[in-house]
């Protein structure tokens, strides 16, 4: 009579696994062929941790291959945004991954007990995403399997998002891939799905779907069945992101990564560069320290009276300040720096009035002054810091108007950009943003196909005028949703004399960074 199977419940009992140096507490999830247990260090300091324990009779030849090279990966996968692997063990039975304890659970948890959640937090969300990939993609590895439940987070210092489980991950190689599926049908890509044929664009894929489903609460294909699931992507059913409900930039960079043909979605280096994302102004040292070289910039060229340089390098340190402002923890830094920020802020604000256009003239002819010597002077007065001056010498709208009679949508982006000019002037920041983006929407394609000649050089200093400024109106537009400063903080509650302490200190700080 052949004996009874043992019962597989107690093979995962937490009792059964010893593990050199840690003790395990409680079981806090399943898969497959390995369940997680909650734990923590017995020797030396006493450290919370995640330990995953896979059971080897449960592991194909497949299986056993991942396990290996997830190991193998984690080993040298040190980075802030991934999931950090701290040890690893074996026995007879099982194999024992001990990893990085997440407190904040999993983005699935997180999007369903708050059903969808702000741009604005689905934003940091995806810049910590985007850096880890950015740094997968350094070490050529590719994930596989990106979905929310394999997004974990951690509340303490601040809330943020770690990449975990690469029992899936491959190392990159030039061919594309072709085997089995891999991951979850409802985050996997077309191609992937469908073909079984694929390259590391699949990632771009599952991120578009992630940042779909915090945004509106569900995945874009959602579906009872893995049958309905499939019908959908074959027949490549129409992607609906509502219009009005986010951002352009965000519903620009969600409809590029959602595109069912690989060759037309966009590149890792798209995505990164993304204006959405704004990797470059996310916070570090590095970006701080920009700002501070900006600054000196800024100041600099206020003193010599180049005022319209002096606004855009203040709007651009203001890109790095204020994320970092909003990152740090330490309060009393927190309000040196917000204080600071706050008379940058004030002395743009003060500035703006410098970028009020002059009317627009309509003219059936060019004007005899607009050549092509005159254009190339153009060139010749930008800054080193790319900040084009507005002088006697420069392109106005008014000189371009000239040369676009024969152009109605050239002429009418020009009007809609100078409206931009005189919102971001009276400080009506999202007018001036929304006209700056109407305006630029016309012109960036209709340059593409200008001809050469004075127009198009006239029409390429103005666009990236106008781009400068759009930045600058964001800029700005992120000072004012700063939280209360702690100078009306300290107003409000009574306390005058302790801020006014504090200036010395302030002072002192202000004698380092100027």
């Amino acid at each position: 009579m052949a004996k009874p199977e043992p019962d597989s419940s107690k093979k995962s009992s937490p009792h059964q696994h010893s593990i050199d140096g840690y003790a395990i507490v409680e079981k806090i999830g399943a898969g497959s062929y390995s369940t997680v247990y909650k734990g923590f260090r017995t020797i030396g300091p006493r450290e919370t941790v995640a330990i995953k324990c896979v059971e080897k009779s449960k592991l194909s030849t497949t299986g056993r291959e991942n396990i290996i090279t997830e190991i193998r990966m984690l080993k040298m996968l040190k980075h802030e945004y991934i999931v950090q692997m701290k040890d690893f063990q074996w026995d007879d039975r099982f194999i024992y991954i001990v990893m990085e304890y997440c407190d904040g659970g999993d983005l699935s948890a997180f999007i369903r007990k708050r059903h969808k959640l702000p741009e604005t937090v689905c934003r940091k969300f995806m810049q910590q995403l985007a850096t880890a990939l950015k740094f997968l993609r350094q070490n050529n590895v590719v994930h596989l399997d990106l979905k929310p439940q394999n997004l974990l987070l951690t509340t303490q210092p601040r809330l943020s998002l770690k990449v975990g489980d690469f029992g899936f991950a491959q190392f990159l190689s030039n061919e594309a891939y072709h085997c089995s599926l891999r991951g979850s049908p409802l985050y996997m890509a077309p191609e992937m799905l469908i073909k079984r044929h694929y390259d590391a664009k699949v990632d771009l894929w599952s991120v578009g779907v992630i940042a779909y489903e915090c945004l509106f609460g569900r995945a874009p294909y959602s579906s009872a069945s893995i049958k309905q699931l499939h019908a959908k992507i074959a027949a490549q059913a129409p992607i609906e992101v509502p219009e009005g409900c986010v951002s352009r930039d965000c519903q620009d960079l969600l409809c590029r990564l959602l595109k069912h043909d690989p060759q037309e979605r966009m590149s890792y280096e798209e995505f990164f560069a993304h204006p959405f994302l704004d990797l470059e102004h996310l916070p570090s040292e590095d970006s701080f320290k920009e700002g501070v070289k900006l600054i000196h910039e800024a100041v600099n060229k206020d003193a010599n009276k180049e005022f319209k340089q002096a606004f855009m390098l203040y709007c651009q340190a203001l890109q790095y300040f204020v994320p970092y402002i909003q990152a740090e923890q330490d309060p009393e830094k927190k309000t040196t720096l917000t204080t600071k920020v706050a008379e940058y802020t004030k002395r743009a604000e003060e500035l703006k009035s410098v970028l009020q256009p002059q009317p627009l003239h309509r003219k059936t002819s060019p004007e005899p002054s607009v050549t092509k010597e005159k254009t190339t002077s153009t060139v010749t007065s930008t800054s080193n810091t790319g900040v084009t001056v507005t002088d006697s010498r420069s392109p106005t709208p008014m000189e371009l108007m000239a040369l676009c009679s024969t152009t109605p949508s050239l002429r009418d982006a020009l009007e809609i950009g100078q409206a931009a000019q005189m919102y971001l002037a009276e400080g009506q920041y999202q007018l001036a943003l929304d006209k700056f983006q109407a305006s630029l929407g016309v012109l960036v394609p209709l340059l593409a196909t200008e001809p050469l000649g004075p127009r198009k050089e006239l029409l390429y200093r103005q666009v990236q005028d106008w781009l400068k400024q759009a930045e600058s109106v964001k800029a700005l537009m992120s000072c004012t949703k700063m939280d209360q400063t702690p100078i009306a903080a300290a107003e409000n509650k009574g306390k005058k004399r302790k801020f006014f302490l504090r200036k010395i200190k302030i002072f002192k700080f202000l004698q380092k960074t100027d």
